[in-house]
């Protein structure tokens, strides 16, 4: 298996425009079905966001806790509430397992309430790219193109301008190489740490429920 490295320097060595040709050629518009903002079945809504993104997201009067919660890979029910080690964060679900910010109309049009500022993941859904050490969201390809994987979502297979292609190409690019990075740091400043409930390790360290750096 490659090293995060090599797999980073690969990221930054895609090239857009392939990816854009990739896009193209599978096709895709979304359709704002809401499907990938909300729980799969009886799976609440999982979509990995980064630190920054999610500080991105407090400047819009939110608490950390408003937007994320710790990857729940690794987290169990203790006598006193959740505890456990995990890595990453997720962004925030409401009662039902649905993205905290997602909000649905009377017609079943969906909408983001944060869309300018959305994380990388959710600009880029149904997408990802062949690359170790990036994430494939919502499961399995159903679909691909030279890099590029597609992911379940009825918008696949829609015409696709070239202008929007290349926006989307772009980002999946940063999005990779995002990921690499982020699991690089996650590596470098992983120490066990002793606390109680739920520490959660990111490329900034150990963290508490909230965001909070633990010593």
């Amino acid at each position: 298996m490659d090293s995060l490295e090599t797999e980073l320097e690969r990221a930054r060595a895609l090239d857009v425009g392939e990816l854009a040709d990739a896009i193209e050629t599978i096709g895709f518009e979304c359709t704002r079905c809401g499907a990938c903002c909300k729980a799969d079945d009886e799976d609440p809504h999982t979509a990995t966001v980064f630190p920054d993104e999610v500080r991105e997201l407090q400047d819009e009067e939110y608490d950390w806790r408003d937007v994320a919660r710790p990857m729940p890979y690794g987290i169990e029910e203790g006598e006193d509430g959740p505890e456990g080690e995990t890595f990453e964060w997720a962004l925030e679900t409401d009662s039902c397992g649905n993205c905290t910010f997602y909000e649905e109309s009377a017609d079943g049009t969906g909408a983001c309430t944060v869309h300018d500022d959305r994380p990388l993941i959710c600009q880029t859904y149904p997408f990802s790219v062949a690359l170790g050490g990036t994430s494939q969201p919502m499961g399995e390809a159903v679909d691909e193109a030279g890099m590029v994987r597609a992911h379940e979502c009825e918008g696949l297979g829609r015409e696709i301008s070239r202008e929007d292609a290349e926006e989307l190409a772009a980002a999946l690019q940063e999005r990779a190489i995002r990921e690499l990075q982020e699991a690089i740091g996650v590596r470098d400043n992983y120490a066990p740490v002793e606390a109680d409930g739920v520490v959660v390790h990111d490329s900034e360290g150990a963290k508490d429920r909230a965001g909070d750096k633990i010593d």
